[in-house]
This record gives C-alpha cells, sequence and structure tokens, in this order.
C-alpha cells in the first residue's frame, strides 16, 4: 500500500464515521501549492460554503497558497462564511490528511472564528 492509497483509506474510515453523526461536514483538502475546504451537508451532495487560496478574492492577497499562513487565511473564511449560513457545529473531515502544520492550521483558525468541531 503507497501513501496515497494509504490517506484514502483513512478518509474513507473518518467519512463513514461521520455518516453514521449525520452532521455537516468541513472537509479539507491539500495540494502542495494550494488548499482547500468546503461544507458539505449531512447527505453529502450540496456543498454549502467553501474557500480555497485559488479563490479570486483570496488569491489577491495571499502570495503562496502552499503555506501555514494561508491556511490560517482559509479557515478564517469558511469559518465566516458558515456562521453567515447559521452553520456553527460541523465534523472535521481531514480527508485522511495527518492533523499536522496547514491542516492543524486551518482547523484551528476555523474554531478561532466560531465554528465548533
Amino acid at each position: 500500500m503507497n501513501k496515497k492509497e494509504s490517506r484514502l483509506r483513512r478518509s474513507r474510515k473518518t467519512r463513514l464515521k461521520i455518516l453514521e453523526l449525520s452532521t455537516k461536514r468541513l472537509v479539507v483538502y491539500k495540494s502542495n501549492s494550494n488548499i482547500y475546504a468546503q461544507i458539505i451537508d449531512e447527505t453529502g451532495s450540496k456543498v454549502l460554503a467553501s474557500a480555497s487560496t485559488l479563490a479570486k478574492d483570496t488569491s489577491a492577497s495571499i502570495k503562496n497558497g502552499g503555506n501555514v499562513e494561508a491556511a490560517k487565511a482559509i479557515g478564517k473564511q469558511i469559518a465566516e462564511k458558515a456562521v453567515a449560513f447559521g452553520i456553527k457545529e460541523v465534523a472535521f473531515d481531514r480527508s485522511g490528511f495527518k492533523y499536522h502544520g496547514r491542516v492543524k492550521a486551518l482547523a484551528d483558525s476555523a474554531r478561532e472564528n466560531g465554528l465548533v468541531f
């Protein structure tokens, strides 16, 4: 099993647990140069809010999308969008990535700005 298969296996386990909880989920995906966050409804079929370093409003203010500072900005932005939609509680879906570095920075920033998970 290679690194990608291991990550995908971990993400499947997490998503099954979140499905049992039947709550909205904050999904994080990261690449080497960007980071993405989405809030998805309980059924998994509708994106309620999204933020990424590629969005026009954030790409102008973020110099490098693949660092911790960019992750903090995206965490703040996704939390503000969620609170505007009336979403307070979510389940954190890190897509099998380690809770470390950029993923942790995004989660901490989202918590500081009003999301509970």
